[in-house]
């Protein structure tokens, strides 16, 4: 495997664990108004992911910093020509993350509703989005000669890109769900646990008319059917197994099932645009690559030794940061993050 290769699978490792650790977040975010019947119990559901959040949102920005100085002609080209749905997205997350700490600055109950609408919003758009913009990159969109992405409306909206918008958001609440059952006690662990059983069928149907879609209107089963076929039945064993554990109470079981759904999603997006980060409708000649968009293979051996070096440690700190706030969170001793 070289440097290239490498960095490539580093970057679908930092989007796909920004959507297994951020998903649930978004879910929670998501369910505050599906759950919650008070502001105590809204604030429960906060608090859940109160130690997590932030750190989370870190994997994101890394895969954008790994995109910049591994792929600079990627970054451009994808940052450039989703400029406005990045830019809500990044609204968004800055929206929710000071609605965290506003919500409970104020005692008027218009103070707390505006804020939760701003959480629910927050987490709302960025999968949403995100679900678009992967689906887009994955069929194509117009990229010339001169790596500049000249998309229309039409490219990036619709109803392919919508259905996977809607499929990817589905998949977070569900995963939120399963995460406030095992982070909670009482009416909310079991709301979750009921609506999580609900909804699953329901994801069921959108990851299965999201697969055929695909198959439909992009080369990638084409290029890697054996893997991405194989993936598909995975995914559905996942869902049985979701489905069994979410019946028999193993919360925790249930949370890796989704999770899973999760990784068998993303993970087959980058298999199949493998060896490209970019597909070009105008002519396969102008896709973008990993070769033909990566830095120099001086900044690619230095950036490796950086983040060889590096990586531990955060992942040390982040795992660390899991264990220590593992215990439930109950309406009795509910802090404010």
């Amino acid at each position: 495997m070289g440097l290239n290769e490498l960095w490539f699978l580093l970057i679908a490792v930092l989007f796909t664990g920004f959507f297994f650790l951020e998903g649930f977040d978004f879910g929670v975010g998501m369910a505050t108004r599906l759950l919650s019947r008070n502001n105590l119990q809204t604030r429960v559901l906060i608090n859940t992911i109160g130690p997590f959040w932030d750190a989370n949102e870190v994997w994101l920005i890394t895969a954008a910093g790994a995109m910049f100085a591994a792929f600079p002609e990627w970054y451009s080209t994808m940052f450039s020509g989703y400029y406005l749905m990045l830019t809500l997205i990044l609204l968004a997350l800055i929206g929710r993350g000071v609605a965290f700490e506003f919500r409970s600055k104020g005692k008027g109950e218009a103070w707390k509703k505006m804020w939760d609408a701003a959480i629910l919003i927050g987490s709302f758009v960025p999968p949403m989005l995100f679900g678009m913009v992967f689906a887009s990159l994955v069929k194509g969109v117009p990229i010339d000669q001169n790596m500049e992405m000249n998309a229309g409306f039409s490219d990036i909206v619709n109803g392919y890109s919508l259905w996977a918008g809607v499929t990817v958001t589905g998949l977070c609440l569900l995963h939120g769900l399963n995460f406030i059952s095992l982070r909670t006690v009482g009416e909310l662990r079991e709301k979750s646990r009921v609506l999580a059983a609900k909804l699953l069928p329901m994801q069921a149907v959108l990851m299965a008319v999201l697969v055929g879609w695909t198959f439909m209107v992009t080369d990638l089963f084409e290029r890697q059917g054996v893997l991405l076929t194989a993936a598909a039945l995975l995914g559905v064993i996942v869902f049985v197994l979701a489905r069994h554990f979410l019946r028999q109470g193993r919360e925790g079981w249930a949370f890796g099932m989704t999770g899973a759904m999760i990784l068998l999603t993303f993970v087959s997006m980058f298999i199949g645009l493998f060896p490209r980060v970019m597909v070009s409708t105008i002519d396969s000649a102008f896709d973008l690559t990993l070769y033909n968009a990566a830095s120099s293979p001086y900044t690619l051996k230095a950036m490796t030794i950086v983040a060889a070096a590096l990586l531990p440690f955060v992942l040390a700190y982040q795992a660390w940061s899991y264990f220590v706030f593992h215990k439930r969170v109950t309406e009795k001793d509910h802090l404010e993050y």
